[in-house]
């Protein structure tokens, strides 16, 4: 059995961390960004430089299977609550790799001195990640109506998730 690590990122890991983040985006289904948004783009705006953090989460092959972003939410007088974003690869799911990353990054937000993490645009129909996030704490503060572009839905919400640290 793999032992799954889940460290803070390095410039080389975007190498690893590209194609799950492509396979995750491409989808169209829980993530804002464009299904084809180049390698480029999305490295600078996924890699981002402290106060930032990035993650991976790998198994003991070095197969990074997981990934995630911390940064403060708002800049200046915001900068107390901070923003997450997570991907899993998809021939990993349902392993709690998710959950496992999930708990780190709370963590390490908690030890950051952050006083709240908020999730800006959690899609409805993302059932599995809404599910995660409610079990971590999480609550729903509000939905943006046909918010999202869903590939297979249409046009679907979007929640705001908060959960104070």
């Amino acid at each position: 059995m793999s032992v799954l690590t889940i460290r803070r990122a390095e410039g080389d890991d975007w190498a690893a961390v590209w194609p799950l983040w492509h396979r995750v985006v491409a989808t169209g289904e829980t993530y804002m960004w464009s299904p084809s948004t180049p390698a480029d783009a999305a490295r600078a705006a996924w890699m981002l430089p402290p106060p930032a953090a990035v993650y991976v989460a790998e198994l003991s092959a070095g197969t990074v299977v997981g990934t995630a972003q911390l940064r403060p939410n708002q800049p200046g007088l915001g900068d107390h609550v901070c923003n997450a974003a997570f991907m899993v690869d998809p021939d990993h799911g349902g392993q709690g790799i998710g959950r496992r990353l999930a708990l780190h990054v709370i963590d390490d937000a908690t030890r950051r001195g952050y006083r709240a993490m908020q999730f800006n645009a959690v899609v409805e129909t993302n059932t599995a990640a809404v599910a995660l996030w409610t079990s971590l704490g999480f609550s729903i503060i509000g939905t943006v109506p046909a918010a999202f572009r869903h590939a297979r839905h249409g046009l679907v919400g979007t929640h705001v998730m908060h959960r104070a640290l």
